[in-house]
């Protein structure tokens, strides 16, 4: 009976330490790459995401968030997303363009006037037709949207209200070509540059601006050598939450689903972070860090009629064509332009 008890004993033992060792090979920790620091909305998206995960799966899956670029830079993490050596990257939507071009319609100047727009672009069927798109042209898929908000020019010389004022500033955009052609319909030649380079160059001042969200300028402490913002509203920022289509496919088909629900999680909280703190943060800058801030004169009609005259048609073909383009902008209640 004795013997009988221990092997009993060892076989529980043993079973037990079975399902440990199944656990622990299954439990991950989710790497995902944040290209801005603390307090952007790419971080309430990720941390969003993270406690949704735990708690979807009862504390199997966790996820670690490396801030400020520290795995490199936004174009780099789709790349080792795609060869599945990243699990996750929080990124700006214009760096994922590159790699999927019909994601770039979310980048044309003006195509969205509101974060209600956005998130009808996105969350909807033409937004499932992009995440559809970025499978299979860049290898990675969106589990998640972040709403930062429009992107505001700054600078450090003056206050800029019209193109002309423009015309002598040096303006860091992303490497994205629509974005690019946007400040060449303006009459400048904007220097491409890799976000994680930006604060040090507009430090240095090898560049005199950029364009970025009023939550961001906060976070990652522009007003520091910026001290002049246009209220610009020519791109909404849109940072989706990407991870590796290979990770994915190697998860369980519940894995998967809690991935695609915390992903949600992650959506919801960052447009309510938006709606909850931009105004508030936007007041700060002027208040406590001495930002000026301006309006573009006239309702920034002259900005809106040259960007949209000379980029938009230039990227029909890239984005999928007139119609891809009608049937987003019918989504948002705004009128067709002519085939």
């Amino acid at each position: 009976m004795v013997l009988f008890n221990q092997i009993r004993t060892a076989a529980a033992v043993l079973a037990a330490t079975t399902i440990l060792a199944a656990t622990s090979v299954d439990a991950k920790n989710f790497k995902i790459a944040v290209g801005d620091s603390g307090g952007s909305t790419q971080e309430v998206g990720g941390l969003a995401f993270k406690e949704k995960l735990e708690e979807l799966s009862g504390g199997e899956h966790t996820a670690t968030l490396f801030l400020n670029g520290q795995l490199g830079s936004e174009q780099d993490t789709v790349n080792e997303a795609a060869i599945g050596t990243l699990d996750m990257s929080i990124l700006a939507i214009n760096n994922v363009t590159p790699f999927s071009p019909t994601v770039g319609i979310l980048s044309l100047p003006y195509m969205m006037l509101s974060l209600e727009d956005a998130e009808t672009l996105t969350q909807g069927p033409i937004g499932e037709e992009l995440v559809q798109n970025t499978i299979e042209d860049a290898g990675v898929r969106i589990i998640g949207w972040t709403y930062a908000g429009f992107r505001r020019l700054t600078n450090s010389k003056k206050p800029v209200q019209s193109v002309a004022d423009l015309q002598d500033l040096v303006v860091r955009v992303p490497k994205n070509e629509i974005m690019i052609d946007t400040y060449k319909a303006w009459g400048i030649s904007p220097t491409p540059m890799a976000w994680s380079e930006t604060f040090a160059a507009l430090q240095t001042q090898v560049v005199d601006g950029q364009d970025t969200p009023y939550i961001t300028i906060n976070a990652m402490k522009f007003y520091e050598v910026q001290q002049y913002a246009t209220n610009l509203r020519y791109l909404f920022l849109i940072e989706p939450l990407i991870i590796s289509e290979q990770v994915f496919q190697d998860l369980s088909e519940d894995d998967k689903a809690i991935i695609i629900e915390a992903g949600k999680e992650a959506t919801k909280a960052s447009a309510q972070y938006l709606r909850d703190k931009e105004a508030e943060i936007q007041q700060s800058l002027i208040d406590e860090k001495g930002m000026e801030i301006v309006d573009p004169e006239n309702d920034e009609q002259e900005f809106i009629q040259l960007a949209t005259e000379a980029v938009w048609p230039k990227f029909y073909d890239s984005i999928g064509g007139v119609e891809k383009l009608n049937a987003a902008l019918e989504a948002i209640g705004r009128d067709p332009v002519a085939e």
